[in-house]
């Protein structure tokens, strides 16, 4: 009886790298809140190095798992059900830490955001409006640009990664693997 054997799946690999990625942002997030690093530090983008990262690792591994064969389309496909899974986990994470688990962190943004405003010699009405919506949808709207963000970032990035990563089969290879060695 031959056993099936099911192609890789791009979505266990990029589901595996999003829940790493979402525990390393929760990781940073809580150590730079504990190290009271200032919100407009340059410190605050290290997410996005492995975010990067691990996209790249995502498109990686499955490559591995194809024997070290991708299609351009098959690497930007990883890459980026990996940016939009990370988007959905770190979604989820923002919103519970800017509504419940520290809501200090929110009011620090709404300060900075009334501040640069000010700097910025914005009418008052338009502060007050500003601060007034992101008062009452501030966190909701946080996740969601978080969400809409990392997959945008995550397609172009997919783009150029998959760009470098691909290698396609040649005829000659094609031709190897088909060839039943019995």
């Amino acid at each position: 009886m031959e056993k099936s054997v099911l192609p890789p799946n791009p979505t266990k690999v990029a589901t595996k790298w999003a829940l790493i990625n979402a525990l390393t942002a929760i990781i940073i997030t809580y150590l730079m809140h504990f190290l009271n690093v200032p919100l407009k530090s340059p410190l605050q983008y290290v997410t996005y190095v492995f975010f990067i990262g691990y996209l790249f690792l995502t498109q990686k591994e499955f490559k591995e798992q194809l024997n070290g064969f991708i299609t351009f389309g098959q690497a930007f496909s990883a890459g980026f059900r990996y940016a939009v899974f990370t988007g959905l986990l770190t979604a989820v994470f923002i919103y519970l830490y800017y509504s419940i688990l520290n809501p200090e962190a929110y009011d620090q943004i709404l300060e900075v955001t009334q501040q640069s405003m000010e700097e910025q010699n914005a009418p008052s009405s338009q502060i007050d409006k500003t601060m007034e919506m992101m008062h009452s949808w501030g966190p909701l709207l946080s996740a969601f640009g978080v969400a809409v963000g990392s997959a945008i970032l995550g397609a172009i990035i997919s783009l150029i990664t998959a760009a470098i990563l691909k290698k396609e089969r040649s005829p000659l290879d094609i031709a190897e693997s088909a060839i039943d060695p019995e």
